[in-house]
């Protein structure tokens, strides 16, 4: 007699997402229908796509684009998945169970690839103001295939034998190689994060602007580009410049797609307004008028007009109407032609306040009376964070304002957008989302990385630029949540408006994962790893957190604790995901989990102590309970 088959759940995968196998699987979605005939065993043969696109490449021919030494090893880096995990710290956190932003602490390049399952395809913004590339100002792993270990050395979780960070300095070789491979693999896992109506805003000076261009040219394509934006940055000229004063930095936008993304209006300024008024009392309300006539040629642009008051108008020499004889008479017809109060002007075109767009378009060209200057930055960063040393001020800064009309045209006051800066130095970022919010009634939420980066000399209360930026973070939402106190609407609501933050730290993960491609002989080892492999320095919300990031699910997620069958599970968005970490798993538990109904359980796989038929029967019971709602769980070990 056969014993029956023995079910095994499915093994939980730990690693952040395989971002080049997504990519196959997203290619072939793309192709199969249109050109079914590409497909050979499984594979893309790229040659006969080529041939049905009527395409011919001679392999032997040089191709256009940016190539540097390096370009290559990016894709690797970029394909590797990593192995670590974001765990939260509580007690540095800002009303930690409610806020819906996140700040990490952590090598953005290992955190970019974290946050691939949980936020992929949803942020709305991405604004980043990455090192320019001057010589000795960005930090970067010497070894890009071991940036957790370089990461983990630098912050000094490893000692003093392990790998260390180092500057580009613009004497070694490849200067501007290392940059554009430093900024290559972070641009591509960024890219996978913006919404298909999202964009990226990216500050950058003179050095490296033309090479970021082509750079984002080949990740977000050349047919995205959005617009460079001229940034005055100062106020006044350094009359010690040895050539020319640089009054100006640039930031370049890509949108994720341009076909679908477009810049919301900003809001016009009072002496915009003002421009509107109604001086015939017109039922339609305010109105500006605007010239009729127009340089370029227009066949029926020629005509006489006659005005109210019996003068004749004829378009000028070297210009025309811009409208033809039978649509004036009827704007005249209509009230919209303005002939001045005493019906003898030259007439305008009438252009009502409630007719125009509810905004202005923004324009390439932004000064500092309007977004801020350095110094205007470097004044809001000392205003939040007590210094001890001068030394430790840092001198490239964006002002806030900078950063809020960025925000004005990159997102959507309430409609929950989310802002992703992964070189958030000093959290400008995360300080201006506050205050758009404030101003605007917003719910932006903010997600900053930064590097854990040591100041030039320690202080008591903030030793690296990650500090800093945390401790700018809890001192302006301070200031917001007292204003808002302060001014409580009509009917006495208090503002909702969210001033804090989860802090989060790269680590290596909670569970010592098994290497399958480990050259190690001691196969005893590894066989253990794979029964008990939970670190005993974790903690339950640390092994939480890992499960819900790996899963798909924001770190903000709201989670709650449920008793089942005398166990303590938690439970993640109204119960979709429950997680147990209990190392005594019974038939009764496995039960109660079931009658929860939910759409994922998570198990430690040593909560079954190796007992085989629980697991099988555990597996019976969650597919028996699925059947009988008609829906599917999934049901994991880990």
């Amino acid at each position: 007699m056969n014993k029956p088959e023995q079910a095994e759940p499915e093994k939980m995968d730990l690693h952040s997402m395989d971002v080049a196998a997504e990519k196959r699987a997203e290619l072939r979605r793309s192709l199969e229908d249109a050109f079914p005939g590409v497909f050979t065993e499984g594979a893309i043969d790229f040659d006969q796509l080529k041939r049905e696109l009527g395409i011919w490449v001679d392999p032997g021919k040089e191709r256009f684009g940016l190539n540097w030494p390096g370009k290559a090893e990016c894709m690797r880096i970029v394909q590797q998945p990593s192995v670590a995990t974001l765990k939260p710290v509580p007690d540095q956190s800002v009303n930690f169970d409610t806020t819906g932003n996140v700040f990490i602490e952590g090598d953005n390049l290992e955190v970019l690839k974290l946050l691939q399952k949980s936020y992929f395809s949803k942020i709305k913004m991405i604004y980043i103001d990455p090192p320019y590339n001057t010589g000795n100002e960005f930090i970067y792993p010497d070894k890009f295939a071991e940036t957790l270990d370089t990461y983990l050395s630098y912050t000094n979780q490893l000692d003093s034998g392990g790998r260390r960070f180092s500057t580009n300095a613009d004497s070694a070789g490849r200067y501007h190689s290392r940059w554009l491979t430093m900024m290559y693999p972070r641009l591509y896992l960024a890219r996978n994060l913006l919404r298909e109506d999202g964009a990226i805003f990216i500050s950058i000076d003179d050095n490296e602007v033309g090479r970021l261009r082509e750079l984002c040219d080949q990740i977000f394509g050349e047919e995205n580009f959005v617009a460079t934006v001229i940034w005055q940055k100062v106020f006044s000229p350094k009359n010690s410049a040895a050539y020319f004063s640089e009054d100006h930095d640039y930031i370049v936008i890509y949108a994720r797609n341009k076909e679908v993304w477009r810049p919301a209006l900003l809001p016009r300024s009072d002496s915009a307004e003002s421009r509107y008024e109604n001086p015939d009392d017109d039922a339609r309300g305010a109105w500006t008028s605007g010239d009729l006539l127009a340089r370029n040629f227009y066949g029926k642009g020629t005509y006489e007009v006659t005005g109210p008051g019996g003068k004749k108008f004829s378009n000028p020499k070297g210009s025309y109407w811009r409208v033809s004889k039978e649509n004036f008479d009827e704007l005249n017809e209509d009230g919209r032609i303005w002939w001045g109060s005493d019906g003898n002007n030259m007439p305008r075109l009438k252009r009502f306040l409630s007719e125009v767009k509810q905004g202005v378009v923004p324009q390439t060209l932004w000064k500092y009376t309007d977004v801020g200057h350095t110094q205007e930055a470097k004044k809001e960063l000392l205003e939040y964070v007590a210094f001890e040393n001068t030394e430790n001020v840092l001198n490239s800064l964006k002002p806030t304002r900078l950063l809020r009309r960025a925000m004005q045209i990159g997102t959507r006051a309430n409609e929950g957008d989310i802002i992703l800066d992964f070189f958030a130095g000093s959290a400008s970022t995360g300080h201006a989302a506050m205050l758009q919010n404030a101003e605007d009634g917003g719910n932006r939420r903010f997600i900053l990385v930064q590097l854990p980066e040591p100041l030039p000399t320690e202080e008591a209360s903030v030793r690296t630029i990650a500090d800093l930026g945390k401790s700018r973070l809890r001192k302006a939402g301070q200031v917001l949540a007292a204003e808002a106190e302060a001014k409580l609407d009509l009917a006495g609501k208090r503002s909702e408006m969210d001033t804090g933050f989860r802090l989060l730290r790269l680590d290596r993960s909670n569970f010592r994962i098994w290497d399958g491609d480990s050259q190690s002989s001691d196969i005893g080892a590894q066989l253990e790893l794979h029964v008990d492999h939970v670190s005993e320095a974790s903690s339950a919300q640390d092994i939480l957190f890992e499960l819900m990031l790996k899963s798909g699910f924001l770190p903000t997620t709201a989670v709650s604790t449920e008793i089942l069958a005398g166990t303590e599970v938690f439970s993640i968005e109204g119960g979709a995901l429950l997680i147990c970490l209990a190392k005594q798993i019974t038939p009764e538990l496995i039960d109660a989990l079931a009658e929860a109904n939910p759409l994922q359980v998570i198990c430690l796989d040593e909560g079954f102590k190796g007992n085989d038929q629980l697991k099988t029967n555990a597996v019976q019971t969650f597919k028996a309970r699925a059947q009988a709602e008609e829906s599917e769980i999934v049901f994991k070990t880990v």
